[in-house]
């Protein structure tokens, strides 16, 4: 999907009040994420490259917040091919 912000899809897709954006930056996918509860939230957190997530992936304990499954890298360079 895409907005004023840019292409999107819904990490969770039960709860449409958080976005997921997708940007190809300096030829890398990058993601940044969207609260409507929490607005700071795209202001306080800029775009974050995928191989971020990587690391972040490897400390993910099992519990909390799974960044493998919030940052989709297949969803996001679908979206980024397809534009939309």
């Amino acid at each position: 999907m895409k907005d004023e912000k840019g292409l999107y899809y819904y990490p969770f897709p039960n709860n449409r009040k958080v976005r997921m954006y997708v940007e190809l930056i300096e030829d890398q996918i990058c993601f940044r994420l969207w609260n409507q509860d929490d607005p700071r939230l795209w202001e306080d957190h800029g775009w974050v490259p995928h191989e971020a997530i990587l690391q972040a992936q490897k400390m993910y304990t099992g519990t909390g917040f799974d960044p493998d499954f919030a940052y989709d890298i297949h969803v996001a360079k679908s979206l980024i091919n397809t534009g939309s």
